[in-house]
């Protein structure tokens, strides 16, 4: 069964909408790729209870080579709340990725240990 053809004059209209949705997904990957080029992530890699009073937290870092790091890392209680904070500096240097193991000074016994957010500084 052959597919059904537009009506007379509406072929013109079919090729601007096509372009135009082409033109619109080509900006839309363009600035996607755009605001994510240099940003800084980081991945949450190990934590260790140590004792009643401290946590140890491993993560990795991932961004522009030559690029200085300010990593806040905290550490929570089992009720999810924030019982030790501790801002890590991560000094540029010549690789892309760096692991990081740092201690967090608590108020009361964690339970977990993770990286809040990253940012340059």
């Amino acid at each position: 069964m052959p597919l059904p053809r537009p009506a007379p004059g509406t072929g013109r209209w079919w090729v601007i909408g096509t372009i135009g949705i082409s033109i619109g997904v080509a900006l839309a990957v363009w600035l996607g790729l755009a605001n994510s080029l240099g940003a800084v992530t980081f991945v949450d890699t190990d934590y260790k209870v140590i004792d009643d009073r401290s946590v140890q937290v491993g993560f990795d870092v991932h961004r522009s080579p030559d690029q200085a790091v300010t990593c806040t890392v905290e550490a929570q209680d089992t009720a999810h709340g924030v019982v030790g904070v501790l801002e890590v500096q991560v000094p540029p240097s010549a690789v892309r990725s760096v692991h990081q193991q740092v201690v967090v000074r608590t108020a009361s016994r964690a339970v977990g240990g993770s990286v809040r957010d990253c940012r340059t500084s």
